[in-house]
């Protein structure tokens, strides 16, 4: 289905990192730590020999990705009827050769969405201005490089740094709509932004064009106990969320976690998932019900009515979730909520991680309400003790913590069981909470995880990425990743949601020469799990990030799948371009123009 050879893997490496289309201006440098790969004289000479072959491979790949669609798959797609009359010419995706003519090339590339020129960038910002001047609102719209560098560099990536040309902050469904057409008019891209906490490249701009930022748009507009839903606009922040519905005195909670500061759009975009993915499951799962989406012809939809279960049609609501704002703008939704019950914490450590994934497995097939099952291996423990975050030192080794939920004479007998269960698998110094500050100390130190490994070396940078991989194949996974960064002299630690098989890791470095090896010891991880039958990113996402591995994953035809939906929905790839699909490369754009006509930011 598709070759997984050291030349192929480096022609996809090399391809991802193709040179974008001149800029039609100087743009400003993004203020991100930039480090310069070190390379020995044989890896520049194999690169030189890949990038002679890199035309040919990609001809063949293109003329065999064209093959895998089918006439009819081509009829289905444009029956989804999102954009009447806007699906591109069938012949692109149909080839009789496996090398096709020249002409055939050009008129595939000649198939790619073209942005509009510099001047068509400045109308669009000018027709902008002129929309939120009318309305009092001209500090919503900014060209300062500072909020351009803060709308396309982030602190938690290390992927390229792309800065859009102007940066807009909406409140209203209406307001996107009117973003969008003027995008569409002036073939414009547009970069959703909310949260900011995407680790993969998500809101980079590698076009240049409007960051559309949705942090306003944080109402909650309704909740609805007996329903056990809300309708909240796409900048909530779930945290925010969870506690508007304490202080109303609400027994329900949003149950998806991930990191702090993520907003529910951004959520939606990413299918992502937290520490209470064992019990409840991911964003791509049955949480989010309804979804308010404008299309990129400025269409609003609603993907569903807000009904329990329906089985008229297909699940529009589910073609949205893990899209990354590729489809259309997500800008309210009706979101499903879980009842909010008692919760103990358990912690115990282990010799191996071998058997703290038996005897997590065994924990949870024992039918026990588990509702976190945490693993952290040795590093991430010793430096939770360094940190001193957690307001208590614990034993250096393979850890779970543990969460479960029932009442207290449920959890007596569960308290009994686990111990029991995990001293099977060499499980010692198990620890139970009896009462809610209990439960928060023994917790602190998952909570505390992530920044004291920040803090185990001065002045480093941390780089954080996740696979995911079946329960049973952790435990090597786990294993050849962390001999693989200690042979690279690295300094990593290793832990995540093991009830479900999704690692993370968070790599240290200080220079360049650093940076090289971990992204190679990366790019070996991602490889690895995918091997084992897994995934690239169990809830990080794809973004720029994880693009050359989603073909390797899912396999062309799957690839093609996608993006035969995408060139149907938005045919200009004006949403969010440059993510998830890896054959759909825009022309032009990448139009900067700092300073022009500078904006208030008192309200940013």
């Amino acid at each position: 289905m598709f070759a997984r050879t050291p030349i192929a893997q480096s022609v996809r490496s090399a391809a991802a990192r193709a040179p974008r289309a001149p800029a039609g201006l100087p743009r400003p440098k993004a203020q991100q730590m930039r480090f310069q790969s070190v390379k020995s004289s044989a890896e520049q000479a194999r690169e030189a020999e890949y990038a002679a072959q890199l035309v040919k491979i990609k001809t063949a790949a293109r003329a065999r990705n064209m093959t895998l669609l089918t006439a009819g798959l081509i009829f289905a797609a444009g029956a989804m009827g999102f954009a009447s009359g806007s699906l591109i010419n069938p012949s692109i995706f149909l080839s009789s050769h496996l090398i096709p003519s020249e002409e055939a090339i050009q008129l595939q590339e000649s198939q790619q969405p073209k942005y509009g020129t510099a001047d068509d960038y400045k109308k669009a910002i000018r027709d902008i201005r002129k929309l939120f001047v009318s309305r009092g609102a001209d500090d919503r719209v900014s060209t300062d490089e500072d909020d351009l560098r803060s709308h396309g560099v982030s602190d938690w990536s290390y992927h390229e740094a792309e800065l859009p040309t102007v940066v807009v902050w909406v409140e209203s469904t209406n307001e996107v709509q009117e973003i969008v057409r003027i995008a569409t008019k002036y073939r414009v891209p547009i970069t959703p932004f909310s949260g900011g906490t995407s680790l993969e490249g998500h809101f980079a701009s590698p076009y240049g064009g409007i960051s559309l930022d949705v942090s306003r748009m944080d109402k909650i507009i309704s909740i609805s106990e007996p329903d056990g839903e809300a309708v909240v606009q796409a900048g909530v922040k779930w945290e925010d969320l969870n506690e508007h519905l304490a202080k109303q005195g609400i027994k329900l909670f949003w149950p998806v976690d991930p990191g702090p500061g993520a907003t529910l759009g951004g959520m939606a975009g990413t299918g992502c998932s937290g520490t209470n993915a064992v019990r409840y499951g991911t964003a791509k799962d049955h949480w989010f019900i309804n979804l308010t989406v404008v299309l990129p012809t400025g269409e609003v939809i609603k993907t569903r009515s807000s009904a329990r279960k329906s089985s008229a049609g297909w699940d529009a609501t589910k073609l949205f979730l893990g899209a990354e704002g590729t489809l259309g703008i997500v800008t309210e939704m009706t979101v499903r909520l879980a009842p909010l019950l008692p919760t103990k914490v358990a912690i115990v450590n282990f010799p191996s991680v071998e058997a703290a994934v038996r005897a997590a497995t065994r924990v949870v097939n024992h039918g026990y309400p588990v509702q976190c099952v945490e693993y952290l291996d040795g590093r991430t423990m010793k430096a939770i003790n360094l940190g001193g975050l957690a307001g208590r030192t614990y034993p250096e080794t393979d850890t779970l913590f543990f969460k479960f939920q029932g009442t207290d004479n449920v959890m007596a007998e569960v308290a009994k069981g686990v111990k029991t269960l995990v001293a099977e698998d060499g499980g010692k110094g198990f620890e139970f909470s009896k009462t809610e500050k209990e439960g928060d100390d023994l917790w602190a130190g998952r909570k505390a995880a992530l920044w004291s490994v920040l803090a185990l070396r001065d002045n480093a940078k941390v780089w954080t990425t996740d696979v995911c991989v079946p329960i049973s194949k952790l435990p090597r996974l786990v294993q050849e990743t962390a001999e693989d960064f200690e042979n690279r002299g690295l300094e990593a630690c290793h832990f995540g949601h093991v009830g479900d098989g999704n690692v993370h890791t968070l790599a240290l470095f200080s220079n360049d020469e650093e940076l090289a090896k971990v992204r190679v010891a990366v790019h070996d991880m991602v490889e690895r799990a995918i091997r084992m039958g897994g995934t690239c990113s169990g809830e990080h996402g794809v973004g720029i990030g994880k693009i050359e591995y989603l073909s390797e994953e899912l396999g062309d035809g799957t690839v093609n799948l996608m993006e035969t939906v995408k060139r149907s929905i938005d045919p200009h790839n004006l949403m969010n371009p440059g993510k998830i699909y890896p054959h759909i490369r825009p022309v032009g754009g990448n139009h900067t123009f700092t300073g022009l006509q500078p904006t208030s930011k008192s309200a940013h």
